[in-house]
């Protein structure tokens, strides 16, 4: 795997893309957190048979010159997963827009774990 895009000839880490799409994802109302929290699912997994997840947060590619993006949420219970995902998708678009001058072509949502209030 590479570790830089290459996207209307400027070169940027994916690590920069990933702070990018998290920082925008994360102020969407109803997101807890890009991929898993690491401390909440290390004790996870030490607890219970359950694996953690090795996916990364934020899988970015060049796709005909255009950003291809795939975001793993941790979501709040309560918020309907299509307008949350509409939300998330919208704000990335803007702030890759914004910040790095491209265009997104896609951005695919995963909703990986559901966080349920305090009762």
């Amino acid at each position: 795997m590479h570790s830089e895009l290459v996207i209307s000839g400027i070169g940027v880490s994916k690590n920069v893309v990933a702070a990018i799409v998290s920082l925008a994802a994360e102020r969407v109302e109803g997101v807890a957190s890009v991929g898993e929290n690491a401390i909440a699912s290390g004790l996870i997994s030490v607890f219970t048979s359950r694996p953690v997840s090795n996916e990364p947060a934020v899988e970015s590619e060049v796709v005909d010159d255009k950003l291809s993006l795939t975001i793993r949420l941790s979501v709040f219970y309560g918020y309907p997963f299509t307008k949350l995902a509409a939300d998330v998708r919208r704000a990335v678009a803007s702030a890759v827009s914004s910040q790095m001058g491209v265009e997104v072509g896609c951005v695919d949502i995963c909703i990986d774990n559901l966080v349920f209030p305090k009762e």
